[in-house]
């Protein structure tokens, strides 16, 4: 409970100092401790727990930047904390992995602060994260430490174990962080009905043999406790999972046979596990297809009369049949569904009108696998270097006001996916790979809100949840970027070209391939391979050559040339 108490104080109260958070939180666990004891004795034992926790805050006399706040009533009080929880990157430095020496001192004087003072750190600087995933993390900091830290290690041993131990302390909460932040934006920018509907494509996958109802039900909950998660109402949020938690634990015989392990692990690690659980069979008596959702002759009546429900009822039973699609191309499917209704419903439709409905989708259904299986075979074939070479050219020209650093970030992401989902069958590559990229293109529609990029990615970003990754891929050139000018500086090769680790020297020449594409975005793949090979026979001549950076200065110019390179066109 202290533990959960000292990640509620941080996130909530972000200004205040280490020292104030363990006050307010020791205060409220013995208070929870007496309450215990004798529940009657004290009337604060009947508060919500909400309310004790801003009231601990609001009678701290260090914390004046709450005044505001504390003068309201619940619950504008608490909307008024929210309100001020800032997850900007730029609050806070990331957590680094900790001095060797100065933290094997500190942990095997000061165990406890240690780890609650890892709890405070991270939690301040991310206010919206879940509580368990923080916590977890926090032991695994404290496995980090007693392992890194382990006796007749040496300061330089220690170090090498923190440079090893530290990133996998911190992943799993950049993910979390990352995907919380992901379905925030979804919520936020496509609304609760786009939200629900994603939850009951995934839930009808993972559990396909649950009913109708069932389903729902945990659709509704799930879209509860993103709305209080997003609005970072963490008590609300971190109550609501764990009751979703306790409801499937206990109900497993009408969900599925996958999640046994999952429950009778420590609460901390039981979310995650039903997360990445494999989705139970499918069952047996399970038809492939849905006809009568089409075929059906009451159905148009159905529609005009319950076409919300209509729809879900047809996007439940189509996911629960086809575990080999992704949520988000099942989303297209149920539109294209409720699209083709609203047109065939229509007074006056041919007869005939539905029966396209069947061709249409084979069609979507052969695109999207073909875009997936021409992406991976150019990865089999490129490998993640090449690979993301080709994704730079492409997402140069449709995203040129990006920077160097983000495009190679993206595409680097974009190239760890074809990596982790090419090899798997192609019942698995689907859902792996567009979950994947979802996440990705999430992230450039939210650089996106930051700071507009151009029409082109606004639109994708603004228009459908579903059919974003199918519009980013359609982007070709941004018709309205003007191409960088050649000045003094956007070219410039320095003698570290012949000194580069390789993976270093890859990241040079692709800092270059982007400059030369904003430079010239309509390239050619003939003109690309032209200034490839200049660059790499003016490389090894300079390198060969002293002065080196003389030789570069006087090379890169030649190596540019338009009428030699680019043709006569300006």
């Amino acid at each position: 409970f202290l533990s959960s108490a000292m990640v509620m104080f941080a996130q909530y109260v972000q200004g205040g100092t280490f020292g104030t958070a363990v006050r307010m939180a020791e205060d409220v666990t013995e208070l929870a401790r007496r309450c215990a004891a004798a529940p009657t004795d004290n009337p604060d034992c009947l508060q919500p727990l909400d309310r004790l926790f801003l009231d601990t805050i609001c009678r701290e006399e260090e914390l004046p930047g709450f005044t505001d706040c504390c003068a309201k009533r619940d619950p504008e009080r608490n909307d008024c904390f929210l309100s001020l929880k800032n997850s900007s990157r730029g609050l806070a430095a990331p957590f680094e992995r900790p001095d060797a020496e100065a933290a094997c001192r500190n942990h095997s004087q000061h165990h406890q602060p240690l780890t609650g003072h890892f709890i405070y750190e991270v939690s301040s600087r991310h206010p919206f994260l879940y509580a368990p995933t923080i916590l977890s993390a926090a032991l695994r900091y404290e496995e980090m430490m007693s392992r890194c830290c382990g006796s007749g290690e040496d300061p330089a041993k220690a170090e090498e174990c923190f440079q090893r131990q530290a990133p996998k302390v911190m992943k799993p909460v950049k993910e979390d962080g990352l995907r919380q932040e992901h379905t925030c934006a979804i919520l936020k920018k496509f609304g609760a009905r786009t939200l629900k509907a994603l939850k009951l494509a995934q839930i009808s996958q993972k559990f396909p043999k649950a009913d109708f109802g069932t389903v729902t039900k945990l659709v509704a909950d799930i879209g509860a406790t993103h709305e209080a998660c997003c609005r970072g109402d963490m008590l609300r949020c971190m109550r609501h999972r764990e009751q979703i938690l306790h409801y499937v634990c206990t109900n497993q015989g009408v969900l599925s046979s996958k999640i046994k392990p999952c429950c009778e692990k420590p609460l901390l690690q039981r979310s995650e596990c039903i997360v990445n659980a494999e989705n139970d069979d499918r069952p047996a008596e399970l038809s492939p297809h849905v006809r009568e959702f089409v075929e059906d002759k009451g159905i148009c009546e159905r529609f005009a009369q319950e076409k919300d429900m209509l729809v879900a009822r047809f996007l439940y039973e189509y996911s629960r049949r086809h575990p080999e699609f992704s949520p988000q191309m099942l989303l297209r499917i149920a539109k294209g569904y409720e699209e083709l209704l609203r047109e065939c419903c229509r007074a006056g439709a041919p007869h005939q009108c539905r029966s396209r409905g069947e061709e249409e989708l084979k069609k979507h259904v052969y695109e999207t696998e073909s875009v997936m299986k021409t992406s991976c075979d150019i990865y089999k074939e490129k490998g993640d270097y090449y690979f993301q070479n080709e994704l730079l050219l492409s997402f140069t020209k449709k995203m040129p006001q990006l920077s160097p650093a983000e495009l190679i970030k993206f595409t680097k992401q974009m190239t760890t996916i074809g990596s982790k989902c090419c090899q798997l069958s192609q019942d698995k590559l689907l859902p792996c790979a567009e979950e994947n990229l979802d996440l990705v293109l999430g992230e450039i529609c939210r650089r996106h809100l930051r700071d507009p990029i151009n029409p082109g990615v606004c639109h994708c970003c603004s228009s459908s949840y579903s059919f974003r990754r199918p519009c980013m891929g359609k982007l070709e050139i941004d018709e309205s970027y003007v191409p960088l000018a050649l000045a003094p500086g956007l070219f410039t090769f320095h003698e570290d070209l012949c000194t580069a680790e390789e993976e270093q020297l890859q990241h040079k020449k692709q800092e270059m391939l982007v400059n030369l594409v904003k430079y010239k975005p309509r390239i050619t793949p003939e003109q690309l391979s032209s200034v490839t090979a200049a660059f790499a026979a003016m490389r090894e001549r300079c390198c060969r050559e002293e002065p080196r950076q003389a030789c570069f200065a006087r090379e890169v110019a030649p190596l540019l040339v338009p009428r030699k390179r680019f043709g006569c066109h300006p």
